[in-house]
This record gives structure tokens, C-alpha cells and sequence, in this order.
């Protein structure tokens, strides 16, 4: 099915459907073979080549939704973004980083990347000043990560697209946060986008997952290193993603308007120190996020003042669940220093603002006045005890 002119809970339905020719049954059929024919066929089909009926067609809706030519499927976020950089570095490039990023690809940054000889530099800030200030005679790519993780900075895409492309240096984002409901950073000028899967895309904690989209043959790159990495995603996963977001739409749309009226609510709470999301006009980016975005997310972050714990504020929720991952139609917490960054030194979260008090806020599809009640009433039982401890 053509994507031109289609509406997003429209592509999000049907684009990167399998017909069932046989059938013509509703939703696509799965294909769970790990061999196919290999004489007299057009197409040579084998499951590491991320080339199999249901790989094949879900890349399609996934390339709809990003406006790209072209898209892949991983078996995570990791390895998406790990084959990504390998197919576009290589001894003695540079890598520029923005420095408000996700703990596990600066993690593989720091580990993986001197291996190959391949130097890195993270930048100070996240303005463009700051990009251009990192870049060297050797930079190949430029990577950042708006909305960041955890802290929900706004970088300028556009302003950074710009930069790259006047130095003939190539670009990618991380729009895991966003998703392509929120944001398509194609259109501002990136190269290249990429996703966790786990997230917005599947949408109920049950599918792990990464996608890369771009231009067919940038996309041809990062098929050759994919194909060598074998990172590609099972079959009967893809179908689960495929259906999964069939309804992506509808859950990031209801997740974000929550989101909106939680950081506005929050932000007015006595016990909360902080509160970190672009929608709010009190966020140093908000004009920003609101010129790219068309949306602000469903992620937002907050710090609890100093007289709460932390730890056992998240113990003590009985709505809200204490969860590793995010995305889900269920709301969850997290302590990113324990977490996400706990990979990081402590200096190193404290330099780029991670506090032992914040908590990473996913929020879900839930009614707004019982996740208000939940962080109310725990935040009123764990301090009624530390006042009594006292």
C-alpha cells in the first residue's frame, strides 16, 4: 500500500501489512520459516539478511511513519544504534556526541568504539555552539538525542542538520523518546533516525526491539554491517511489533496529552524539587521543542525534594510500577542513576546533572486522577515515616 497522503493512524494500520493471499485473513500471517526457496526466485530470503516476508514488510510501515525512503529491524535498540555508527566509522574517524544521551550508548561509545580505533568526543552542552566546537578534521557523523534521556533536553535539530551538512559531515538522532508521532527529524534535516523498538513501537513491555530508518542507500550501508553483526529481530517478534503498532497512534497521543496535565500538576507540588518536560513553559527549550515537535512526549522526569527517599518512594506506589524499560499503556517509574546511568560514574551523572533524587516518569494511558492519587497518597505515607524516624 502506497504511504502518500495517508493519515499516521492510517499508515500505522495498514501500511506494512503481508496480505494473505490465501486466507484474506484480517492481520498478516506470520511466517516463521528459517529457510526458503533459493532456486528461480527474485528474492533470496534468509533471516539474517533481515529480509524475510514479515522483516521486509515492517520496515516499510516504520519508513512511512519517519517519511524515509527505507527502514530495518534489530533485535534492540543497541543493536540498531551499534550497527549504525559501525557502518558509518571506521578507523581514525571522529565521532561528536551530544553529552545528555542514553547511558547504554555512551557506554558502548566508551567500550566498544577504541577497539576499532575509532576516537569520540562528547560534546559540553547541547547548543550548536557546542557541536561545532567539537568537531575535527576527521568527524564523520554527528549523533544526538532529543528528547534526552532522562533529563528531556532539547536540542535544535534543524540548527544541527545545518552544521553537518556545511561540513559534509553525516547525522543521526535517537528519537526513541519522541517517536515518530511526535517528531520526524527527517523532515528538519537529519540522515538518520533511529529507535528503540522496545518503546513507543511496541507499547506493552512485552517486545524487545530496534529500528534504523534513512535514505535506501544509506540504508544499503547498514544492511552490509547488519547482515555481518547478525543482530536481526525473530519473526514471531516482528509480527507482535507490527500488530503492536497498529495502535501507536492512539497510545502515544493519549499518553502524551496525560503527560502534559502530570508535569503541569507536578510542577505545582510542594515535594517535588523539579519537574523536566518540554511542554512546560517554564523549560528552557519549551519554544524550541514546540517549534519541532508536534508533540512533547509521554517522558518526563522529576526530583523529589531532599527529606524523600527516593528509593523507597518508588517502593511504595501501588498504581505506578517500579520498571527498567518505559513506553508501555502502563505508567512506570525509575531512579536513572540505578538504572539507565548507572553504568556512569558518579561524576560522570553528576556532571551531566543526574541527582540521586530523580525519577524517570513513563507515562501511560492510565485516568489521570489515580496516577495523581497514587503519587500523593505515597508521597504522604513515606514522609509521615521519615517524620516519625526523625
Amino acid at each position: 500500500m502506497t504511504k502518500k497522503g495517508l493519515g499516521l493512524n492510517t499508515i500505522c494500520t495498514h501500511v506494512g501489512e503481508v496480505k494473505d493471499e490465501q486466507f484474506k485473513g484480517a492481520v498478516s500471517p506470520m511466517y516463521l520459516s528459517s529457510s526458503y526457496e533459493f532456486l528461480d526466485v527474485d528474492v533470496k530470503r534468509y533471516p539474517r539478511y533481515f529480509n524475510t516476508p514479515n522483516q521486509e514488510h515492517l520496515a516499510k510501515k516504520i519508513a512511512a511513519l519517519e517519511h524515509t525512503e527505507s527502514a530495518m529491524i534489530f533485535g534492540s535498540g543497541m543493536a540498531a544504534i551499534s550497527t549504525m555508527f559501525l557502518a558509518f566509522l571506521q578507523k581514525g574517524d571522529h565521532l561528536v556526541v551530544q553529552n545528555t544521551l542514553y547511558g547504554g550508548t555512551v557506554n558502548f561509545i566508551k567500550e566498544e568504539l577504541p577497539k576499532y580505533g575509532i576516537e569520540y568526543t562528547f560534546t559540553s552542552g547541547y547548543s550548536v555552539e557546542d557541536f561545532e566546537n567539537a568537531i575535527q578534521s576527521n568527524t564523520k557523523l554527528i549523533h544526538i538525542e532529543t528528547p534526552s534521556n532522562p533529563l528531556m533536553t532539547i536540542t535544535d535539530i534543524k540548527a544541527i542538520a545545518k552544521l553537518a551538512k556545511s561540513k559534509s559531515i553525516l547525522t543521526s538522532i535517537d528519537n526513541t523518546f519522541a517517536s515518530p508521532v511526535n517528531q520526524n527529524p527527517i523532515d528538519l534535516g537529519i540522515d538518520m533516525v533511529m529507535h528503540s523498538a522496545t518503546k513507543y513501537f511496541g507499547g506493552h513491555s512485552d517486545i524487545c526491539a530496534g529500528a534504523v530508518a534513512s535514505t535506501n542507500d544509506i540504508m544499503e550501508r547498514i544492511w552490509n554491517v547488519g547482515k555481518n553483526l547478525g543482530g536481526s529481530l525473530s519473526d514471531m517478534t516482528v509480527w507482535m511489533l507490527e500488530r503492536s503498532m497498529k495502535t501507536m497512534g492512539l497510545r502515544v497521543k493519549a499518553q502524551t496529552k496525560n503527560a502534559m496535565k502530570l508535569a503541569k500538576w507536578l510542577d505545582g507540588h510542594s515535594k517535588i524539587e523539579k519537574v523536566y518536560y518540554p511542554g512546560l513553559k517554564t523549560h528552557p527549550e519549551h519554544q524550541l521543542a514546540k517549534s519541532q515537535m508536534k508533540g512533547f512526549g509521554a517522558m518526563l522526569s522529576f526530583e523529589l525534594t531532599s527529606d524523600l527517599d527516593a528509593y523507597r518512594f518508588q517502593k511504595e506506589l501501588s498504581l505506578i510500577k517500579s520498571s527498567m524499560s518505559l513506553a508501555g499503556v502502563e505508567s512506570t517509574v525509575i531512579s536513572p542513576h540505578l538504572t539507565s546511568h548507572a553504568l556512569l560514574t558518579e561524576e560522570e551523572r553528576k556532571a551531566v546533572g543526574i541527582s540521586d533524587q530523580l525519577i524517570r516518569f513513563s507515562v501511560g494511558i492510565e485516568n489521570v486522577k489515580d496516577l495523581k492519587r497514587d503519587i500523593s497518597a505515597t508521597i504522604n505515607k513515606i514522609n509521615k515515616r521519615e517524620a516519625i524516624q526523625i
